[in-house]
């Protein structure tokens, strides 16, 4: 654990050091993935959040917790003192590489009632990557956008088919007019895509910011600092 908390906090200090807007802590390597997460994964997910937490005080941070387990995220993030979740199986159930995961949306915020968490935000993925979305092939992605507003989400997050693969642009335009609920972009976004995606109010990267670009490396900080300085010129 001391590992695995030393590279967190290493890895937060140089998104922090870059400028990053915020940081979303994932036990991405804890794979295969199940639906079923013990209480140890609680335990080392909030372990190491307080330890980010207590490097990046006044950072906004979150948590996801692989995979589905959204009522863990939101005890870790009330536990650890972070800002939001992102959760998946919002509404609609779907087919994921890990099984059927039904939707969630009720249990969820009844649950972050129940613990008095309501100040962390749920943001919410819509037609998630790695799974297939055959079962509701008619609902549309706007309709799923206002599915998940009616159901309180607090952002939508809208993905390419798998980690590191680009979101469809059209897609973003569509939700963004159909809901007034934050819509951010969850995977593919790089140093060479970035103006396509502009108009959300918020990008997830993980992947581009990577060693070779490849999820499963180490962050290198010069790709992190690159990526940020194009950012901040286009912000002007």
């Amino acid at each position: 654990m001391s590992q695995i908390t030393e590279e967190a906090c290493r890895e937060a200090e140089i998104y922090r050091d870059a400028g990053i807007d915020g940081v979303m802590i994932e036990n991405m390597h804890d794979i295969p993935y199940s639906f079923c997460v013990g209480p140890e994964v609680c335990a080392c997910m909030t372990a190491v959040c307080a330890a980010v937490r207590s490097l990046c005080p006044s950072l906004p941070l979150g948590v996801q917790i692989l995979s589905s387990a959204n009522k863990s995220a939101l005890a870790v993030a009330l536990a650890s003192g972070l800002d939001f979740i992102r959760a998946e199986g919002f509404v609609f159930s779907h087919v994921a590489d890990e099984g059927f995961l039904n939707a969630c949306a009720g249990d969820l915020l009844r649950y972050r009632k129940q613990i008095s968490a309501e100040h962390v935000q749920i943001f919410t993925d819509i037609k998630k990557k790695h799974s297939s979305h055959a079962i509701t092939s008619d609902v549309s992605i706007e309709e799923t956008a206002h599915a998940a507003e009616f159901f309180l989400s607090d952002g939508l997050i809208i993905t390419g088919t798998a980690t590191g693969m680009q979101a469809d642009p059209q897609e973003l335009r569509e939700v963004s007019q159909c809901v007034r609920i934050p819509v951010l972009i969850g995977s593919g976004v790089t140093y060479d895509n970035m103006e396509r995606y502009l108009d959300a109010n918020g990008i997830i990267v993980g992947s581009h910011f990577k060693s070779g670009g490849h999820w499963a490396n180490a962050v290198d900080p010069e790709r992190v600092k690159r990526f940020m300085g194009k950012i901040q010129e286009l912000r002007k």
